[in-house]
């Protein structure tokens, strides 16, 4: 252990804010729940009157839920209440690094971290309370060509967002940081403004920001019980009293399943040992005269920063080694636990104390001080869980934060954006609670959690599959016929075909920047689904009914567009009041007042809460149910898709016999059962809805009535690309919270002039009678080996003039496509801009919409012609 550094004072310590010089408090006791519940007790043991009752309680006092009452309060809500089971900070938040960053892989996150950092560098200010937050920027390092691959795929996906970020040469990064050993260093993404910050103190001057506006903030103030009232309200059971709440905020870190449970949810959270060294002083860093950037080494999987004239480091280790608090998920967090630490293992990160002495050689005599080892909190996928919760009125959630103190200020700003207006302030579906279901159990949690946590710095890639814990019970009635022929893909828990094998391909999961093993095989698959038939699995599209006296009344107030007529289907949107894009849907009249419902895999419970809070808002008479794990879906396309389906049914299915968008239910020969829904949507040709038992009967019958035309499978990726040639918007895409449908080139669907006072409806009008600022416009692409995927700066005589959406290659015109957002007087077509991909700028130019015309159309046309000729 020669090279390993001089471990002179290893010891866990039980309060980190020693080492800060902050005084700490003592744990004091949770009190018994047997405590009478009176004004004066509350008083005597809080120091403060005891509210009854209140707009808001947030329950948990860790950074992110003083946040949300901090925000909460400066918005204008008189009656925000806090409530701290021991002290403010106990948790994860007291022992956390304090790493702040406006760098995030994603798009929308990327907003709550700058919305972050731009509070910590007024907080103090504003609060009169220090902060210790340093600013000396971060590098993000990249040794290998495939992360500087990365850096630049992170660089177009930078530019037109307000985030200061630069890619910068190898000199740059030696200027920066001079203690670095250069050999491996081939770039740098670098963050001015980047650093850390104390998060005792962060919480600390948001809890005085939070009282300053109002607040209420007690503690110690231990949650015992959650019970729901008939209108929608809590009330929140204490050792204390009582308070009748109008909603409430669980914020509780690694309690999160135990609040969670008080009300009957397992929220899919699980505590892991993450553990950060920090050194005495080193000589070489004492002689700086600035402090030294944060560095991120990508390859060597840790983070190091300086920390005083020392260093701290934290590495993320791998699957195998790293460790999870698994026991909690089973019995609990032990009582009273709140400022106490794991103990240390450095055996388990001396692969990454290795790599970090490689890079950073004053490492090798530094002497330790301290190895801290304590709980954060981990999701299946890495992300917060975020906002209101399906399932329970008016209960909000803002848990799972691995990166608790860098998303604390943006996501209490977030939060309380949202409830104080009644929608979010812009898209991050991502961190939406309702992404998880049923499906997410303590196995499959624990196996994402550490999967997630060991690929903390893999390569980014676009497309990316992660395979840990999959299947889950969510596997369609076809998936065993095509699990073994498809690269699958991962969707709301559930496997779906991205693209199939044939023989000579190369197969597996082979992620690139650019195109890959996948390229061809979808190229296949279009031409097939454009010349022949080809066959898909949509069994993940989230699926209700919805039925009652209500229902169509329920329906005009919820959708912008007409309810279809019976046997009728349509494309349909949900808006927000300020007439943003919260959903699209596909809603069909199957029987009077009986609607069938289809959205997108990853918004069913996103709609779904939207839908029944308006319903129990609104009081509307109506049955709303989720039936989609109990339907498959199978998508049948292409020019012979008619005559394939026609051999085996005996209903009508000619073009004047079944028209676009209209629907029946129909038998199918040799298929045991009676009730197949099949509806002629155009987009991805004919959609048949059966029971699951029958999926795979009626696949097959399909797939033996079209031997003859040359019958085949297609997958998701090649309806992604056959969808962007034919110019139809994806929600999540061309159309989120962050768009108007005016803008979207949606107005088709949007009927302004409807009696019903469709949600969004004033708003939509006033900026109908405003005018548009930007548009969606349509993209052709002059590109080689790399094509867009979305979120790419759009160029412009050197400036930023907008972002892609969504882009694929177009099969069927052999050029690359993109949808985009320009300023509406860059939108007339032959408009030439340019296309950020890979650092490099692509020549790109406004075109006509579709560049291919839809099958009805087609088939329209070609009627036409025949009779003129």
């Amino acid at each position: 252990m020669s090279r390993i550094f001089n471990i002179i004072n290893v010891q866990v310590r039980r309060d980190l804010a020693l080492r800060r010089g902050i005084a700490r408090l003592p744990i004091r006791t949770i009190f018994s729940t047997s405590r009478t519940n009176n004004d004066r007790d509350a008083s005597f043991v809080l120091g403060k009157r005891w509210k009854d009752s209140a707009d808001t309680v947030i329950i948990g006092g860790g950074c992110v839920g003083v946040s949300v009452a901090y925000h909460l309060a400066k918005g204008g809500m008189k009656d925000v209440v806090l409530l701290e089971k021991s002290e403010l900070t106990a948790g994860s938040t007291w022992h956390a690094a304090g790493l702040t960053a406006y760098y995030h892989p994603g798009i929308n996150l990327k907003k709550v971290h700058y919305n972050s950092i731009k509070l910590y560098e007024t907080l103090e200010e504003e609060t009169g309370q220090a902060v210790g937050f340093h600013q000396p920027g971060s590098i993000r390092i990249a040794s290998t060509p495939v992360r500087v691959d990365e850096l630049k795929y992170q660089m177009t996906r930078a530019h037109w967002h307000p985030t200061p970020q630069f890619l910068i040469t190898p000199e740059r990064v030696q200027e920066l940081f001079p203690l670095l050993n250069m050999n491996k260093v081939l770039a740098g993404l670098y963050n001015p403004g980047d650093g850390h910050i104390d998060p005792y103190s962060l919480t600390m001057a948001l809890a005085a920001g939070a009282r300053m506006y109002g607040a209420q903030i007690y503690n110690p103030a231990p949650v015992t019980g959650l019970t729901p009232t008939s209108d929608g309200q809590w009330d929140v059971q204490t050792p204390h009293g009582t308070i009748r709440a109008k909603r409430i905020v669980n914020a509780t870190g690694f309690w999160a399943r135990e609040v969670g449970n008080l009300i009957g949810f397992q929220h899919p959270t699980i505590p892991v040992h993450h553990q950060y060294v920090v050194t005495a002083t080193v000589p070489e860093v004492k002689a700086l005269k600035t402090e030294l950037p944060v560095i991120r080494d990508l390859e060597g999987s840790y983070y190091l920063r300086q920390e005083r004239d020392g260093l701290l480091f934290g590495p993320y280790e791998r699957m195998e080694k790293m460790v999870l608090q698994d026991s909690w998920v089973r019995d609990g967090v032990p009582p009273g636990f709140g400022k106490e630490l794991f103990e240390s293992d450095l055996d388990r990160i001396m692969d990454h104390v290795e790599m970090a002495m490689e890079m950073v050689p004053v490492l090798k005599t530094a002497d330790i001080i301290n190895i801290v080892s304590g709980p954060i909190t981990y999701t299946p996928d890495l992300l917060p869980m975020v906002g209101p919760h399906q399932g329970a009125r008016n209960y909000w959630t803002a848990i799972g934060f691995g990166y608790g103190v860098i998303h604390a200020g943006g996501i209490g700003k977030f939060l309380s954006d949202w409830i104080l207006s009644g929608e979010p302030p812009y898209d991050l579906i991502e961190c939406d609670p309702n992404r998880y279901g049923r499906w997410t159990d303590v196995p499959y949690m624990c196996t994402k959690a550490r999967e997630s946590y060991g690929y903390n710095n893999v390569v980014g890639y676009p497309k990316e599959e992660r395979f840990a814990g999959r299947p889950t019970y969510r596997t369609s009635g076809v998936y065993e016929l095509l699990k073994d022929q498809a690269s699958m893909g991962f969707h709301a828990g559930w496997e779906q075909p991205h693209w199939f094998y044939k023989s000579g391909d190369h197969t597996g999961y082979k992620p690139s920047f650019r195109r890959t093993n996948w390229f061809g095989p979808v190229g296949r698959e279009c031409k097939l689904v454009m010349e022949k038939v080809g066959v898909i699995d949509l069994t993940p599209f989230g699926k209700f009914t919805v039925k009652g006296r209500d229902s169509q009344k329920l329906l005009d107030r919820l959708f912008a567009n007409t309810m279809p007529k019976v046997g009728l289907t349509n494309i349909s949107h949900m808006l927000t009041p300020s007439g943003r894009v919260y959903a699209e849907v596909t809603i069909t009249q199957t029987a009077p007042g009986e609607f069938m419902l289809i959205t997108g895999s990853g918004s069913e419970l996103h709609d779904l809460r939207w839908m029944e809070k308006e319903m129990i808002d609104g009081g509307y008479e109506v049955d709303i149910k989720n039936v989609t794990e109990d339907f498959g879906v199978l998508g049948v396309a292409g020019p012979s898709a008619r005559k394939v389906l026609q051999k085996i049914t005996d209903e009508d299915l000619s073009d004047t016999g079944f028209k676009f968008l209209h629907c029946k239910t129909i038998n199918l020969a040799g298929v045991p059962t009676q009730a197949i829904r099949i509806s002629y949507t155009g987009e991805l040709g004919w959609e048949l809805y059966m029971e699951q038992k029958h999926m795979a009967a009626v696949y097959q019958a399909i797939m033996a009535a079209g031997q003859e035309e040359g019958i085949d499978n297609f997958g998701t990726y090649a309806m992604n690309s056959l969808r962007l040639e034919k110019g139809f918007r994806g929600w999540g895409a061309e159309m989120n919270c962050d768009t108007n449908p005016l803008e979207a080139g949606l107005e088709y669907f949007i009927k302004l002039n409807k009696p019903a006072d469709f949600i969004g409806k004033a708003a939509l009008q006033e900026v109908k009678a405003k005018g548009l600022k930007r548009k969606l416009s349509y993209l052709t692409l002059d590109t080689d080996n790399v094509d867009p995927e979305g979120n790419e700066t759009i160029w412009l005589n050197g400036k930023v003039v907008g972002n892609t959406t969504s882009g694929a290659y177009s099969y069927c015109t052999q050029r690359s496509l993109a949808f985009a957002y320009l300023p509406v007087e860059l939108c007339s077509v032959g408009q030439k801009v340019e296309v950020e991909l890979l650092g490099r700028k692509y020549a790109a130019m406004v075109v006509q919409e579709p560049l291919v015309l839809t099958e009805p159309t087609r088939t329209r046309l070609q009627k036409k012609s025949k009779s003129k000729a």
